[in-house]
């Protein structure tokens, strides 16, 4: 399948549409396909006959389950490609996020299916995300050695109380409901309703608001609302540490939230020890990042995770050997030294992700 196919580009009257058509891969993002969104996004911004973008995946699973680590992995190894991929990638993709987050007429995600990643980096960074039942959101990657990025330092911590900490460090996977509690979602619309609302939007016969306003529908309560005084509790230490204590003792406290404390301290266990501390120390100092500052602290700590053993060990483990048994180095969270995790904060000079 040729790039063109992968993107797929389309004008019906003032709607422009963007079309992610690599079902098979859960409509994972390559570099290509950054390469050829971000031009039309550029032409359509300054084409006054456009008056809308909205973009959707192909298939009934996946909005768009991420970017395509498999790809920066192998020419991190060495496998295929060029090694300046690790940066190029990362850096063409945090461009990308920057030009929707500041795209001057209204952009809409139908974040339908799984939403994981740099799905969520090309969405929530967006004024609009219908999302529908369908939906699986999380930001999963402290799992393979890396950490929430594509704007997650500001996204997360607009959360709810400390909601943002638990889905970094642990990878929750949230419904629709949860993802409007969180604004990751702006709308619910059924999915058997989308056809009509994006019907609607080319006529554009209401306006933008009006029409999303009308197809959408009331979402049963949000399970993370019942769990965010738990969450809160647990998640409210200013270590790693500190928090996994926090959930053994809600455990053993037998009470009505003891068995998701004990699950989610179990899950935090299996992660990569650095993702957890780099993530807690990220979260925590970008509170009040805005989406430059964001993105320009994530693109230094890819760099610095990029040259060290977690996400190629992560990636092997779930992606290429699919052993599911990652041997994190170092191995505990006690071996994970404060210069350890300062060292990937360090500035990058020359190489620091800045935008004009």
């Amino acid at each position: 399948m040729s790039d063109n196919d992968e993107i797929l580009l389309q004008r019906d009257r003032g709607l422009a549409t963007i079309t992610i058509n690599r079902p098979q891969a859960l409509n994972a993002l390559t570099l290509d396909n950054y390469r050829r969104i971000d031009p039309a996004l550029r032409a359509w911004a300054a084409d006054p006959s456009v008056h809308a973008v909205v973009v959707h995946g192909a298939g009934d699973r996946a909005f768009c389950a991420g970017g395509d680590v498999r790809a920066v992995y192998e020419a991190g190894r060495g496998i295929s490609g060029d090694r300046s991929l690790t940066a190029v990638f990362f850096r063409e993709e945090y461009e990308l996020i920057r030009r929707i987050h500041h795209f001057p007429k209204p952009y809409i995600a139908i974040i339908d299916g799984i939403t994981m990643g740099g799905g969520a980096g090309i969405s929530v960074n967006g004024a609009y995300r219908v999302a529908t039942e369908h939906t699986q959101f999380a930001m999963p990657e402290t799992g393979i050695g890396l950490f929430p990025d594509v704007g997650a330092t500001r996204f997360l911590n607009r959360c709810p109380g400390h909601v943002g900490r638990y889905l970094g460090l642990t990878g929750a996977r949230l419904n629709v409901a949860d993802a409007l509690y969180c604004s990751f979602a702006t709308h619910f619309v059924e999915r058997n309703r989308i056809g009509a609302l994006l019907d609607e939007l080319v006529s554009d016969h209401g306006g933008m608001e009006a029409a999303l306003s009308h197809f959408a529908a009331a979402p049963d309560p949000a399970p993370l609302a019942a769990l965010q005084p738990a969450i809160d509790r647990c998640f409210a230490g200013n270590s790693v540490e500190a928090i996994l204590e926090a959930l053994a003792a809600e455990a053993s406290a037998g009470g009505p939230h003891a068995e998701w404390a004990a699950e989610t301290r179990a899950g935090l266990l299996a992660k990569s020890p650095t993702s957890l501390k780099i993530t807690l120390r990220q979260l925590t100092i970008g509170r009040d990042y805005d989406l430059d500052a964001a993105l320009a602290l994530e693109y230094r700590l890819t760099q610095h995770v990029m040259a060290g053993h977690d996400f190629y060990e992560g990636i092997r483990a779930m992606l290429i050997d699919r052993d599911r048994n990652p041997q994190w180095r170092p191995a505990s969270l006690a071996e994970v030294s404060e210069s350890i995790v300062d060292s990937h904060f360090a500035p990058l000079a020359a190489r620091e992700l800045r935008f004009s």
